[in-house]
């Protein structure tokens, strides 16, 4: 056995011991309701970065805090954007630096919303831990305080520097992130070699992976107004121009049965699949019924593995999200509304620019909406936009992931039926792009110049932003295991 393997081993029996200790610190950060599009809820973003930020200093990391200077009105109330946490943990010149991202805040969540189980309360059943954030972010986040932690206890020492910075406003932007961030590209930035995120999910439930690419985003507003105020429609239905079928006629231009986009030009900034990536995803572990039966659908757009996977991945998609204006509450309501705005986004690829895009969308609806002969007002407006992230899946930090899953020898058996010393999985992770947006991933490989990697350690099925998010005990331990090990195998020269 290794040096490495041996290390391994009495931090993995350590990780083993302290299950409980790890449920109760999850079940701590879960009961912080830092729920970031929440204004009433402002002062439970900065207890949950204090929070963080306590657990880091004992373990001797160096916090400081970066005010983001970002202030708005929400509702009659002010509302100040929490401050960034930065902190360092070793500065060894010999020693790689490893950088790692995560969020504190939440999706909003309410036991009405249709939770088996209260939201902030954490509930263990059948190997799952129920709760908001579980999964998303706060269980990778805790996982590495419980890795951090096991090196310290065990005495063993770190073998590469590291570095984090943790933020509370990313389910509702990042805002002011950004601008932290790049004020920081020259000097706390440049020491780092490589970045790791855990923000992400396996494809499916069973098998890892690691993730290489995320899609970009355009969202849009359409608006369309008839009239100054809304209209009875049985004294002036048949004699205005409603704004509802102008909105309804143009919606349906966007997108065909088939899932294809119908804006002129869209595709022609797509880059080609290559041999290589098909390859990828020949190899991935995912099962086309198993996901068709946990979306609840009848029928998928695409019936073949390498189909569904590269329009959910690779190939841009246009959503339709909701009108506002309309009348939506429960009953009926004969009214004409005067003014309706339509809400889509297109899920962006490489090597398409969301400033293009966004043109696109303006001269095609404007076009269309010329065509119908309304009257009606029309503003295309783009809300926000990010664009699509693609890393190096050769770079050493995907080989020091991959292999932190896959190696080792057997010894004897965990608590979950795997041998300790086995790096966490024992096997091969599969290679993945994700379908949706994490707009830090392009920001961080921007500022350091350095390869970025999303490590997965949640599940495909565990429901983040949705009712009853989880994280399965199993991979949040053993998620624990995998940050430890990875940090070895990113040492090695």
């Amino acid at each position: 056995m290794t040096d490495k393997e041996k290390c391994l081993e009495k931090i993995f029996k350590f990780v083993d011991d302290h299950v409980p200790t790890y449920v109760e610190r999850l079940r701590e950060a879960v009961s912080i309701q830092s729920v970031s599009a929440w204004h009433h809820k402002s002062s439970e973003l900065t207890r949950m970065i204090e929070w963080t930020r306590k657990h880091l200093e004992n373990l001797g990391a160096k916090c400081h805090l970066a005010a983001t200077d970002k202030s708005h009105q929400r509702d009659a109330s002010s509302f100040v954007c929490p401050p960034i946490l930065f902190a360092d943990l070793g500065t060894d010149a010999k020693k790689k630096t490893v950088l790692v991202y995560g969020h504190l805040d939440v999706q909003p969540a309410l036991k009405s919303d249709g939770w088996s189980t209260e939201p902030f309360e954490l509930v263990e059943k059948d190997g799952k831990l129920y709760g908001r954030g579980a999964t998303d972010d706060k269980g990778p986040v805790v996982a590495w305080i419980n890795a951090l932690e096991a090196f310290q206890k065990t005495g063993i020492e770190l073998p590469v520097n590291l570095k984090f910075v943790f933020e509370a406003m990313e389910e509702s932007g990042s805002e002011g992130f950004d601008e932290v961030l790049y004020e920081k590209k020259n000097d706390w930035l440049t020491t780092v070699d490589y970045v790791c995120i855990c923000d992400n999910y396996w494809v499916g439930c069973e098998k890892p992976c690691i993730t290489y690419g995320l899609r970009g985003l355009c969202y849009f507003m359409v608006e369309v107004a008839c009239a100054n105020q809304d209209l009875h429609s049985g004294v002036y239905g048949g004699s205005v121009h409603e704004a509802m079928s102008d909105l309804i006629y143009l919606l349906d231009q966007l997108v065909d049965k088939n899932g294809k986009i119908l804006i002129p030009g869209i595709y022609d900034q797509v880059a080609a699949f290559t041999d290589e990536e098909k390859q990828l995803y020949a190899n991935i572990d995912f099962n086309l019924e198993e996901f068709r039966k946990s979306v609840g659908a009848k029928r998928l757009l695409h019936n073949t593995k390498e189909g569904l996977l590269a329009h959910r991945w690779r190939y841009p998609s246009l959503s339709i999200h909701g009108v506002e204006g309309a009348f939506s509450e429960p009953g009926a309501k004969t009214v004409i509304p005067c003014k309706v705005i339509g809400k889509f986004s297109i899920r962006l690829v490489p090597d398409q620019d969301p400033a293009a895009v966004e043109q696109l969308v303006i001269n095609y609806l404007t076009k269309m909406h010329l065509s119908r002969n309304s009257p009606n007002q029309l503003r295309v407006q783009p809300h926000h936009s990010g664009r699509p992230w693609l890393s190096d899946f050769h770079n050493k930090n995907f080989v020091a992931g991959k292999k932190a899953m896959r190696t080792g020898s057997n010894c004897r058996i965990s608590s979950f039926g795997l041998p300790l010393s086995c790096l966490v999985y024992g096997c091969e992770p599969d290679l993945t792009r994700e379908g949706g947006s994490i707009p830090v991933a392009l920001t961080l490989q921007e500022c350091t110049g350095k390869n970025v990697m999303l490590l997965a350690l949640g599940a495909g099925d565990d429901m983040a932003h949705s009712q009853n998010e989880k994280i399965n005990k199993r991979n949040y331990i053993l998620g624990t295991k995998l940050l430890a090990a990875y940090l070895f195998e990113i040492a090695e020269p």
